[in-house]
């Protein structure tokens, strides 16, 4: 926000410089972002007339014009070149003998063979403004020979200031220059605004119907408005110096009162509304054309103002063209309200808008601030472009927000600031702050915090404003002094860091997605989960809270590939969010993603694909890194975003902790998505538990092998056969493995053939033939019995 020194001085002026002005404000957590002044360095520039212009002989685009204004009052001629030069018009003009910026001198010059006694100028070529389509009009009363720096203050500063998005009440003059007088005890002249008499009964019903978006709203009927009428150039040079261009009486009005006070106004044609005003929701497939000429589809939960027939404004944002003020207009309905923030924060994002009016209701405005605003803006109005006033029609709902009480404690400023403040200092600098101190006690004060303050609602906010006045510049510096123990680490348990290192060390690297994604992907990836929506995205495509961290790894996969990068390895650990019966469950998660050749490019075979063993097995060595890797296992699963053939759940004791498999083909078509792309998911809870180490004393004793053959049902899963081997192998099983799986000739085609590896060793003797066998037969009679498996 910009705004000029000398209107901040017409509120508060201590006797202080423009670099303790930004100094002070900067301190207290209004930061300025650059100060510059309101023109460029120039001198021997007057007010000028064009008093008779007439056609260059000689160059199509040029004229030949004479010029009021001269120190000693005789008329010069000078050749000028812009498109809006007119005899009567009023301009800078710069005589022979001025200095302009950029050093450059104005010299008795030919143009095209006619002589030329000075320059008529523009706000560009005084480094006064953006304007430069033409000479810089100015009023048509200014006193022609008059100084123009004197005559328009241009010695004056612009201060930009860039307000935090919890301080939206200083997004005003008023609310800067109630900071500087509270940090220098200076008085405030605030605005003396008196009630309006009404001259009209003429009024326009209100209907709030979405009273939870809109607590008060405000209308008032002018009528018999002379609209062709210029508003001052005082007004003028503020609202320019703000950065914002003068249109037409009416809007400049309601500029300045957003300027002046903070609080957003709309002007509407009266004859272009149909009936009443409603503040009502978008329904779908309304549409509306702006004040800007583009026309919208009003997405559903919009905001509204709207008559008996047709959307008018959004709410808060902008305008609509077809009930704009314009030429013809007599009578106006001129609206102020309050919206609540979550109702306009992000909808004009949501259209590729950004507004004034939006950028201050999403911060929040002054509840309490509609009335004073309309009173405010009538009586300029009623100065500038005449007209009868009717009486104000108000509404307001239930959600209208309270004042927020506070209990500020002694003992909490001597523990948060480190400092000890007098009573009396806390108290004055709380009621300049427009705090309302209701009780005093032993213990402290019961606070009752303004309107225009929505960031103030705990202590620690009021502790921060006592800090802010105070100076943060002095505050003492204290070393912490409170005990620091260092907490125990049991060896039950794993770091996340070890997991982390053991994913960079398979070639993996970290990732870091947001926490919320495009509510069609994640539909795509937890199609049966609703997931929390955001009451104010960043975007359309970042509207809900992730359900998984899939998402955003295939998002990261799809930028990557983009940038011809065809070998990815990447892993995300981050909370998920998944709705529940008992709230959202807010989850810790590790997820990885593997596409690519297995290895990287190299003299010798480079172009194996990753396939789902690939990730299945950097999944097993994650499970193994707390050496309790036979607490987990791996059974066919189905996943809605995963291939059905290609997919293993993955349990840790029976309890399933996450999934591992390739993306479904028909998800990939729908992501573009090349083949290959595989992916896991853990639950990191079960991840971080480790098994304590434990010394077991080795065997001397040699140990034996015996390799069997079963043939069992091809849809048998070989985990399901080495778990029922484990259980009756018996005590002196060390080792169990499958070095072998055939299927095809001299084999039923509904059978498979597997082939094991058992071990045995005793710690304490050699195991003798007739003992392994005994083992082998009882394994060979379980399965067959369990599984009808049979010795090939």
């Amino acid at each position: 926000m910009k705004v000029s020194e000398s209107w901040l001085r017409e509120w508060v002026n201590p006797d202080i410089d423009t670099q303790t002005v930004v100094d002070q404000l900067t301190m207290a957590g209004i930061e300025v972002d650059a100060t510059e002044p309101v023109a460029g360095a120039f001198t021997g520039v007057v007010v000028g007339e064009i008093v008779s212009i007439e056609q260059h002989p000689d160059a199509d685009k040029l004229r030949v014009c004479q010029v009021a204004g001269h120190p000693e009052g005789e008329l010069v001629q000078v050749v000028c070149g812009a498109p809006n030069a007119r005899a009567g018009l009023k301009a800078p003009f710069a005589t022979v003998g001025a200095k302009l910026p950029g050093d450059f001198k104005i010299k008795k010059a030919k143009l095209r063979g006619v002589e030329s006694f000075g320059m008529l100028c523009g706000q560009t070529e005084l480094e006064a403004g953006d304007d430069d389509e033409g000479l810089w009009e100015l009023a048509v009363d200014a006193p022609v020979g008059a100084d123009l720096r004197e005559y328009l203050n241009l010695d004056d500063t612009l201060i930009e200031v860039d307000i935090t998005p919890n301080r939206g009440d200083c997004l005003s003059v008023r609310g800067l220059a109630r900071e500087l007088g509270v940090i220098n005890r200076h008085p405030v002249s605030e605005v003396v605004t008196q009630p309006v008499t009404a001259q009209l009964d003429d009024t326009l019903p209100i209907t709030i119907a979405a009273s939870g978006a809109c607590s008060r709203y405000l209308g008032r009927v002018i009528r018999g408005i002379d609209v062709s009428a210029t508003s001052p150039l005082w007004m003028q040079e503020k609202l320019r110096r703000a950065g914002l261009r003068p249109i037409d009486a009416v809007v400049d009005v309601t500029n300045y009162v957003l300027l002046e006070l903070g609080q957003p106004m709309h002007a509407f044609d009266l004859a272009k509304i149909d009936g009443g005003i409603t503040v009502r929701e978008a329904s779908a497939d309304e549409k509306l054309t702006l004040l800007d000429e583009q026309e919208i589809e009003l997405k559903q939960g919009t905001l509204l103002i709207a008559d008996n027939a047709k959307p008018l404004a959004m709410a808060g944002i902008m305008g609509g063209l077809e009930s704009a003020v314009g030429k013809s207009t007599q009578d106006i309905f001129l609206e102020s309200a309050y919206f609540n923030p979550i109702a306009i924060a992000g909808r004009a994002r949501n259209y590729g808008l950004h507004t004034d009016s939006s950028h201050r209701f999403e911060r929040g405005v002054d509840y309490d601030l509609a009335r004073q605003a309309m009173e405010r803006a009538t009586e300029l109005l009623l100065g500038v472009v005449g007209g009868q006033p009717g009486p104000i029609t108000e509404q307001v709902s239930d959600s209208l927000p309270a004042a927020n009480k506070v209990e500020l404690r002694k003992a909490r400023i001597v523990s948060g600031l480190s400092i000890e403040m007098d009573d009396a200092a806390v108290a004055d600098i709380l009621s300049r702050l427009g705090f309302v101190i209701d009780a005093t006690t032993v213990e402290g004060w019961q606070v009752s915090v303004p309107s225009w303050r929505f960031d103030v609602s705990i202590e620690a906010d009021l502790l921060e404003e006592l800090a802010r006045i105070y100076g943060y510049n002095r505050l003492p510096t204290k070393v912490p002094d409170q005990s620091m123990a260092i907490k125990s680490h049991t060896e039950s348990r794993q770091t996340l860091s070890r997991l982390r290192h053991h994913l960079i060390a398979r070639r993996y690297q970290e990732v870091v997605t947001y926490s919320f994604i495009d509510p069609k992907m994640g539909a795509q990836f937890e199609p049966d989960i609703d997931p929390v929506a955001l009451q104010n995205p960043i975007s359309a495509d970042m509207g809900v809270m992730r359900t998984s961290l899939l998402p955003g790894l295939v998002s990261a996969l799809r930028h990557n590939i983009n940038r011809q990068q065809g070998r990815v390895r990447l892993f995300e650990t981050g909370q998920k969010f998944v709705p529940g019966a008992n709230g959202v469950a807010q989850t810790p998660t590790l997820a990885g993603l593997v596409f690519g050749p297995v290895a990287g490019e190299n003299w010798t075979d480079s172009d194996a694909k990753v396939d789902f063993f690939d990730a299945k097995g950097d999944v097993e060595s994650l499970l193994a890194v707390g050496g309790n890797g036979a607490d987990f296992s791996f059974k066919a699963d189905v996943h809605p975003a995963l291939h059905p053939g290609q997919t293993a759940g993955v349990f840790c004791r029976n309890e399933k902790i996450g999934v591992v498999g390739a993306i479904h083909p028909a998800l990939q078509d729908e992501l573009d998505l090349p083949d290959g792309v595989f992916v896991f998911e853990l639950a990191l809870q079960s991840l971080l538990e480790a098994k304590v180490p434990a010394f077991t004393p080795l065997s001397k004793f040699p140990a034996v092998r015996r390799d069997l053959a079963l043939v069992v049902d091809r849809t048998l899963a070989v985990d399901d056969l080495l778990s029922a081997i484990g259980q009756t192998a018996g005590e002196h099983l060390i080792d169990l493995k499958v070095f072998d799986l055939y299927m095809g000739k001299g084999i039923d085609p509904h059978r498979k053939s597997v082939a094991l590896g058992l071990t045995f060793q005793h710690p304490s003797r050699t195991l003798n033939d007739e003992e392994i066998n005994g083992y082998v037969d009882t394994v060979v009679n379980h399965v067959t019995e369990k599984y009808g498996a049979a010795l090939r």
